[in-house]
């Protein structure tokens, strides 16, 4: 098999596909360069909840409706798999967590090694991390006169935050306007392999890959070299900092005793910094924008965090205090069911199986199949989320709103046992970075702002800005909190499973 055209025949089955599909390139000039998901969702539309996309020798089916995606989550039938682009990205992380196939051995290591990261005692102890990274961004904040671009500040922020809890590794992205030479260079090494994913399938292909390989092999070593000198210093200190790099290094998993050799610790860093920060930095980001466009849904988040923190703008939350922001937690969930930041996964059947039994949809999958659930369209289907699935409301996460909804139908950190290892940390972060943020600050965005969005390895807006007020909190009896929430940190998916 080559590296990248992954097979996926589906037994020659017809399924329906985009129109004026042509000899030898079949769909590939219907499909718009450098915008994937903006291409399925826009082909898509009209296909039904099952559909292929053929560019050149590669085959991509698709799925976009809830009841078979929720279909496809079910753990005892269909398994994650990766499709070309993931395949692509192995070139620059390996079989880590986010990029091994489920029989590799590295996955299993890497999870029992890696979870106690993740456990309350653990999350306890990033929050004041959190607090005071949030801080650094909000004093820059303050001394800025016009508008911000939103997820530039969010990137920095959540680089930040995930680098100094799990690497106790800070990249001075508050000293400087301009980003750390890591992030530029982790990102054109990521769109490498990005690129790549599409042109094994190409005439001539191989001969451009290997031109962008060249072009980005500086980007790729600095990286790497990076990367390593963060275990080589830690390894000379012998200095413990009980965080996520000394689990790597000298933990190893429950069961089998076995340890991350060193190769794999380089990958596993890598993709906790990329998949730790820009899946949240694009949460935060999609959810200011909506809050910008819909003032009375700001002011109830406002009150939320008044009600919560007092008078005082420079007020922190609490561990404790954090699981209470249910407001803000029912819009971050929001947010994400309408642009999941991680916006597809990729399913296959674990044995010979037919799906969509009994309707038009009916197909025969077989171990080599796969199909690639599209979460921004399986999150807007009416039949799940009814006649208002594209409108943003908050509210459709409240207990009673979401009683009896369809189980499996919001997925924006993933499905089973391969479902994001870090989702708590993010939530976490998120909703404490949209505390303070609400608290002190009124946000007020461009009205003639059309979303974009841009797509990276996630998904996240393109050119929003806002501009900041200082406001002055107000504990009123306006301002009450929803309720008292849960003691415990906000977990996993607010709809059933």
């Amino acid at each position: 098999m080559s590296v990248f055209t992954v097979k996926n025949a589906w037994g020659g089955q017809r399924l329906p596909h985009p129109p004026g599909r042509r000899p030898v390139a079949y769909d590939a000039l219907t499909m718009r360069t450098g915008t994937p998901l903006a291409n399925v969702m826009r082909v898509g539309k009209d296909l039904g909840p099952l559909f292929e996309v053929r560019v050149f020798s590669q085959k991509f089916v698709f799925v976009t409706g809830a009841e078979l995606a929720a279909e496809m989550c079910d753990e005892t039938r269909f398994h994650k798999n990766l499709p070309p682009a993931l395949v692509a990205l192995r070139e620059f992380v390996g079989d880590a967590l986010f990029t091994a196939f489920d029989h590799e051995p590295n996955w299993d290591t890497a999870h029992g090694v890696l979870m106690p990261a993740f456990s309350k005692a653990a999350m306890r102890g990033y929050h004041d991390t959190m607090l005071e990274t949030a801080a650094e961004m909000l004093a820059v904040w303050d001394g800025i006169d016009g508008p911000i671009d939103v997820t530039a500040d969010m990137t920095k922020l959540t680089m930040e935050t995930i680098s100094r809890c799990a690497f106790s590794r800070d990249f001075g992205s508050f000293t400087s306007r301009e980003r750390h030479p890591f992030v530029d260079a982790m990102i054109a090494a990521l769109m490498t392999g990005m690129q790549k994913s599409s042109l094994d399938s190409i005439p001539g292909g191989k001969r451009i890959a290997k031109r962008i390989d060249e072009a980005n092999a500086e980007h790729r070593a600095y990286v790497d070299d990076l990367v390593d000198e963060m275990v080589r210093d830690r390894r000379a200190t012998g200095e413990r900092r009980d965080d996520l790099l000394d689990r790597m290094l000298y933990e190893a998993h429950p069961e089998t005793g076995v340890r991350l050799d060193d190769q794999n610790i380089r990958e596993q860093i890598l993709t906790f910094l990329v998949a730790g920060h820009e899946t949240t930095s694009g949460a935060l980001s999609f959810v200011l924008y909506y809050l910008s466009r819909h003032p009375e849904l700001l002011a109830k988040a406002q009150a939320e965090t008044d009600a919560l923190l007092g008078d005082d703008p420079d007020a922190e939350p609490t561990f404790e205090q954090v699981p209470r922001f249910r407001y803000l937690r029912r819009c971050l969930d929001e947010g994400l069911r309408l642009w999941p930041t991680a916006p597809a996964f990729a399913r296959s059947p674990r044995e010979t199986t037919t799906i969509a039994a009994g309707t038009d949809h009916e197909a025969v999958m077989t171990p080599d199949d796969w199909a690639i659930i599209v979460l921004p369209m399986m999150h807007r289907d009416p039949v799940a989320w009814g006649p208002t699935a594209d409108e943003f409301d908050p509210d459709r996460f409240l207990p009673e709103n979401s009683r009896g909804r369809m189980k499996n139908v919001y997925k924006p950190f993933g499905t089973g046992d391969r479902a994001c290892i870090g989702r708590q940390f993010a939530l976490h972060e998120a909703i404490l970075v949209l505390a303070r943020l609400l608290h002190r600050y009124d946000i007020a965005a461009d009205p003639d702002y059309e979303l974009r969005i841009d797509e990276r390895l996630t998904i996240v807006p393109k050119g929003f800005e806002v501009t900041l007020t200082r406001r002055t909190p107000s504990r009123g009896p306006e301002a009450l909190a929803d309720d008292d929430g849960p003691a415990e940190v906000p977990t996993g998916c607010p709809v059933a499973h």
